[in-house]
């Protein structure tokens, strides 16, 4: 691979990418009565009494856990929670450079998914929230449901609602510059896991028709005649068709299961002006040159970061999160999604800053080749801002918003 050498590099001396430090100072013995004992005793006795004061004397206000069995890891499927440990640090990295908050990695050796909910339930009460990550379908599903239910801290599956929000508000701009109405689209989706689910659910609800969404899964069209588990049956149709056949006259592909999938040809079957995030890392569905050539008038995002729209994740969560934490929110709302879909859309509508053009070596406008902000935006706070507001509409914060995110 291109960066064996490099990569391994990089994660030694020091190992890993993360650290713990203190945010008070050590220095004298007076410190170091206040820091532990005995002084630490009068915070323990404060938060028995009253609970919500850990908000006010521990880090709970601003840690998130990224928390992982390791069994759904990038491109790497089922490789364990060891393995899985490099990825949920590069998370919390993110986490901090982007939104300024505050996480520790926990990598669960548990497959069983009522015993891995117990474990996170468990060690919950050290949190401000929660984020989900790595955790194959359907067991994904299952798990952020019950822990939604039973927790009042933010649960968050990234790898199903971020990647839905970030391809959500790409759409929503793509459709805005191609003519285009979402409720009256024709969707077909390669790929059935989180993420296309996940995708699919929001999109619905900014107005799209189940009857006009097309799901593929390894198999093929997920339609009623299958045996599928509960949220693909959710897109199942009543008759079978090839993967060539649903893309006719389509107006939108949205890709997230395996490379050079899509051909020109195919490409040529879809309607006027389509619409076609090929996601799938590190080899997209169909290489943007190829897309290009098949339609000159095709809007093309991938996951990539060396081609334009580049569909990320972390144009979503630290944001999310960063607003969740600023009101203490209980949980994250359907309508604090959107909050963030619209919000991070707009951004892209909006004249870049010079800083952002610099950090990347060259112009950005509003249009096809640039649809979503690119992650060094310092403007992608406004997302925060949009969900933390909108958690207050919904009744689910529990402190007011103050102007400025921790």
């Amino acid at each position: 691979m291109e960066y064996t050498q490099e990569a391994l590099a990089y994660h030694t001396n020091p190992p890993g990418k993360i650290s713990i430090i203190s945010t008070k100072s050590t220095k004298t013995a007076k410190d170091l009565a206040l820091t532990y004992t005995p002084g630490v005793a009068e915070v323990s006795n404060e938060i028995h009494k009253d609970p919500t004061s850990a908000y006010k004397y521990t880090s709970k206000a601003n840690l998130v856990a990224v928390i992982s069995n390791g069994t759904a890891v990038l491109g790497l499927g089922n490789i364990g929670a060891l393995a899985a440990k490099p990825v949920m640090e590069g998370k919390a990295v993110l986490f901090k450079k982007f939104g300024n908050v505050d996480t520790i990695d926990i990598e669960v050796d548990e497959q069983d998914p009522q015993k891995f909910i117990d474990i996170v339930k468990a060690i919950s009460p050290t949190f401000g929230g929660i984020n989900l990550e790595d955790i194959k379908a359907p067991d994904c599903f299952f798990i952020e449901k019950e822990l939604i239910t039973s927790l009042s801290i933010p649960v968050f599956h990234d790898d199903q609602h971020g990647t839905a929000i970030v391809i959500a508000a790409g759409l929503i701009n793509s459709l805005e510059i191609q003519e285009k109405n979402l409720n009256e689209c024709k969707i077909v989706f390669s790929g059935a896991g989180s993420a296309a689910i996940a995708a699919a659910d929001l999109l619905i609800e900014l107005g799209a028709k189940k009857n006009s969404i097309f799901m593929f899964d390894s198999k093929g069209l997920i339609t009623t005649n299958r045996e599928v588990n509960e949220y693909k049956a959710k897109y199942a149709q009543n008759e079978t068709r090839t993967l060539n056949e649903a893309l006719t006259s389509a107006d939108v592909f949205i890709g997230v299961s395996k490379g050079n999938l899509l051909t020109k040809e195919m490409v040529q079957l879809m309607n006027d002006k389509p619409i076609i995030f090929a996601m799938a890392n590190p080899i997209p569905e169909i290489m943007p040159q190829l897309a290009r050539e098949a339609s000159s008038n095709a809007i093309i995002a991938t996951g990539r970061s060396d081609f334009a729209n580049q569909v990320n994740n972390v144009l979503c969560f630290p944001f999310l999160f960063r607003g969740a934490l600023d009101v203490q929110a209980t949980t994250i709302t359907n309508s604090m999604k959107k909050a963030a879909v619209f919000a991070l859309a707009d951004i892209a509508k909006q004249p870049v800053p010079k800083e952002v053009e610099e950090a990347y070596n060259k112009t950005f406008e509003f249009g096809r080749e640039y649809i979503i902000p690119t992650p060094f935006d310092p403007r992608l706070m406004n997302i925060a801002q949009a969900v933390a507001k909108e958690a207050i509409n919904s009744g689910v914060a529990t402190r007011p918003l103050e102007n400025k995110s921790v």
